[in-house]
């Protein structure tokens, strides 16, 4: 993001975007993970799950499974064990 400080590597964030049709121009396999009761991003997940025009996943997490919250903090060992099984399947079946 060629930022000088963590504020400005933050403020870069704001100028990052999907509109106008970049999301469906992605070509490579993406993982679009959903969080049940995520309180920031709330729908967006399921959105740009349909604009996708290549292989993708949508990977729900759950309340009960601790990790219903933004970024799944309750259940990062549960996350991340599921995202990377999707890395796993998903190189092994493009080797």
């Amino acid at each position: 993001m060629s930022a000088d400080t963590p504020r400005a590597f933050n403020a870069s964030y704001l100028d990052y975007t999907l509109v106008g049709g970049i999301d469906e121009r992605i070509q490579c396999p993406t993982l679009v993970c959903d969080a049940e009761e995520d309180m920031f991003f709330k729908g967006r997940p399921e959105q740009l799950y349909e604009h996708l025009a290549c292989p993708r996943t949508r990977m729900m997490f759950t309340t009960e499974e601790g990790a219903g919250a933004h970024c799944h903090p309750g259940a990062r060992r549960l996350s991340i064990a599921r995202i990377y099984d999707w890395l796993d399947d998903t190189l092994a079946a493009g080797a």
